[in-house]
């Protein structure tokens, strides 16, 4: 059998985010509930009911696409595909460019989906790295060092996973010029795309800025919807052609139901108000856990994220993280993804995105392990 790197995080995950009182493990905000998507919004339900349990177009329905086309510069839909989650997005697009023996150029810390394809398939691992200490913008120097005639993509992103980061323009442009220099493909994966912490605007994307882009979106992070299982990659459309192609050896389709329900999701009426729902979260959450990271600041350090529900946490306690992050679920019951995950010991990644009594809960029970192995330090 051949060796085969598995994805940690999504094992753990897998594995134990069903069982647990408290899940700070996921990225995105509390879900919604159907009830709510559909609330005063009769058309909708009348049409899903009366909606054949069929195969969609395969590439998406028309007018998710439309919906997901209106949400880049320049794009249309002809330059979308739809796909199931994000996941695939990433899976198929990586499948399609790169062969055994090329090069990819990988932000690092990322979510490392694209890392263990790359470790799967034989690509050759080009990391660049995000720096702690500059807000964990991104080593720029290294990247320009790291690209090679070998580099077939760069992958990023934006906004950061686990970080929260969000690319500068300048940032951006620089990314750009190092996939012109050897005509590499840009695959920036933009899932938090709308779900600011701070700004009002939405972070731009790569797609509009270069040729070469393939702009991977999920109904999972900014809207959360997880439980659709709605992705998409936007590119050129003869390498959208290309991508397909992969998708129907792999998935064929998202379902019927969800192309509808994220089209209703994506749509001018609906898409503000998930957005809107999606800030409050991350700026209420956030509120709560800079207020506890504030009381722990013997333990615990943060830098702000720009985006997303996620805080990419360093601690001092002097344990592992993978052994912190089991100690937490196995005597807490709160799941959080230990920095061993993303390649960077005595961090965790903590989501925020939250009904506030369950994040002030779960944190609660945080603190009490922090003192038991506090107290187990001080005596050893």
């Amino acid at each position: 059998m051949a060796n085969f790197e598995p994805f940690v995080m999504e094992r753990m995950m897998s594995r134990f985010e069903q069982g647990v009182e408290y899940n700070l493990s996921e990225s995105g905000v509390h879900p919604m509930r159907l009830g709510d998507l559909l609330e005063n919004n009769s058309g909708s339900v009348d049409r899903l009911l009366s909606t054949p349990i069929n195969y969609p177009h395969v590439n998406g329905i028309p007018e998710l696409r439309n919906h997901i086309a209106n949400l880049y510069d320049g794009a249309k839909p002809e330059n979308v595909l739809v796909t199931v989650g994000a996941i695939e997005a990433n899976y198929i697009s990586t499948r399609t460019i790169l062969s055994e023996g090329d090069g990819i150029a990988i932000m690092l810390p990322n979510y490392m989906q694209i890392w263990g394809i790359a470790k799967n398939h034989g690509f050759e691992i080009q990391p660049f790295y995000l720096n702690e200490a500059q807000g964990w913008a991104p080593d720029l120097a290294q990247l320009e060092s790291t690209v090679n005639a070998n580099t077939k993509m760069i992958a990023v992103c934006n906004p950061n996973n686990p970080t929260g980061r969000i690319l500068t323009e300048p940032e951006m442009d620089a990314i750009i010029a190092c996939a012109e220099r050897t005509g590499a493909w840009i695959l920036s994966d933009e899932v938090y795309r709308g779900a600011d912490r701070v700004s009002e605007e939405e972070n731009p994307s790569f797609f509009g800025r270069y040729d070469k882009v393939l702009a991977i979106g999920s109904m999972s992070k900014a809207y959360g919807l997880p439980g659709l299982r709605v992705g998409w990659v936007v590119g050129p459309q003869n390498m959208i052609d290309q991508i397909w192609a992969r998708h129907e050896y792999v998935t064929i389709s998202a379902t019927m139901l969800s192309n509808q329900l994220a089209a209703i999701a994506l749509s001018p009426e609906v898409r503000p108000k998930l957005i809107k729902r999606t800030r409050d979260y991350i700026r209420k959450g956030y509120a709560v856990l800079q207020a506890w990271t504030d009381s722990h600041q013997n333990t615990f350090t943060l830098n702000p994220p720009d985006a997303a529900a996620i805080a990419f946490m360093r601690y001092s306690l002097d344990v592992n993280s993978t052994y912190f992050a089991d100690r937490l679920r196995e005597e807490k019951s709160v799941l959080v993804v230990p920095g061993d995950h993303f390649g960077l010991d005595h961090f965790v990644r903590i989501s925020f995105g939250l009904p506030q009594d369950t994040l002030v809960s779960a944190l609660d029970r945080i603190h009490a392990l922090v003192l038991e192995l506090g107290d187990k330090m001080q005596t050893s």
